[in-house]
């Protein structure tokens, strides 16, 4: 008698690899060395007006003002809640203020200093007073950890559509990171604050219930897992969702198209931020 077949089993991830995404994109210093000095540009030609919705030095937001009555959309950073802060992306303003679009960029405090629960109260609070100032639910978009805060907020009824950058919807993947010596995450508290698992906006929530997915093509597999996961679970609940792959592109590349008012992301974001 033969010897039954082996079974198959998928090879462990490796979560170091595919969440830091620093060491597999080489050229990341140079791309964030232009997101920089862009933003020092659009600063410096813009003058936003600073708005303070905290007391914390980072408690704050640079808010691109597209006129009275214009739809506003909030840009949450990425950094694995532990890096950058509101200074490094004013680039992304002019395109959506060449489509009517006022755009903020708030800040928030970083790890280890603060909790993830903490930051994501931070964003809270800056999307109520964009709210309470504008009279509307905002439009909330973000990149890496910031995709994931703007599901968040799409959640809990507080914006009116999100559209998330290579989102981090599900967290229980850092606890098995380097990048969880900052975070502090344990599997309880990574799976209470992994928006995948929270309600979905359905129709009966407040606010609205469009979350966009999109990912770079060239991202690593859990990048593109993560999207495809959360468009798939949360369309499952009655969300309308919708995932985009952009061939090519990488974790940091993928935030180009946002420079170009004529890209298909500005003219979603667009859409997002008008539709009634």
């Amino acid at each position: 008698m033969g010897k039954a077949p082996a079974t198959l089993t998928a090879p462990p991830v490796d979560y170091e690899a595919a969440y830091n995404n620093r060491e597999r994109v080489p050229g990341h210093p140079e791309i964030l060395k232009r997101w920089r000095e862009d933003s020092a540009r659009v600063i410096d030609a813009r003058r936003p007006e600073t708005v303070e919705y905290g007391p914390g030095e980072r408690q704050k937001m640079e808010w691109f003002d597209a006129g009275s009555g214009a739809p506003t959309a909030i840009f949450m950073h990425g950094g694995y809640w532990q890096a950058l802060d509101r200074a490094w992306f004013a680039w992304v303003a002019p395109a959506l203020l060449e489509h009517g679009i006022s755009v903020v960029i708030p800040g928030y405090d970083l790890a280890p200093a603060v909790k993830v629960g903490a930051i994501i109260g931070e964003m809270r609070r800056a999307t109520e007073l964009v709210r309470d100032r504008t009279g509307k639910r905002p439009l909330v978009f973000g990149h890496s950890v910031g995709g994931h805060m703007a599901a968040a907020m799409l959640s809990e009824g507080r914006a009116r559509a999100a559209l998330a950058i290579s989102g981090v919807f599900d967290i229980e993947p850092l606890i098995h990171t380097s990048l969880n010596q900052a975070l502090g995450l344990d599997a309880v508290t990574a799976r209470a604050l992994s928006p995948i698992h929270w309600p979905a906006p359905n129709g009966g929530a407040p606010g609205g219930r469009a979350l966009d997915c999109w990912v770079g093509g060239a991202e690593s597999n859990e990048f593109i897992r993560q999207s495809r996961s959360m468009a798939a679970e949360w369309g499952g609940k009655g969300a309308d969702t919708h995932v985009e792959v952009l061939d090519g592109l990488d974790h940091f590349t993928i935030l180009d198209p946002l420079a170009d008012k004529d890209s298909r992301m500005v003219k979603r974001l667009v859409t997002l931020a008008t539709a009634e």
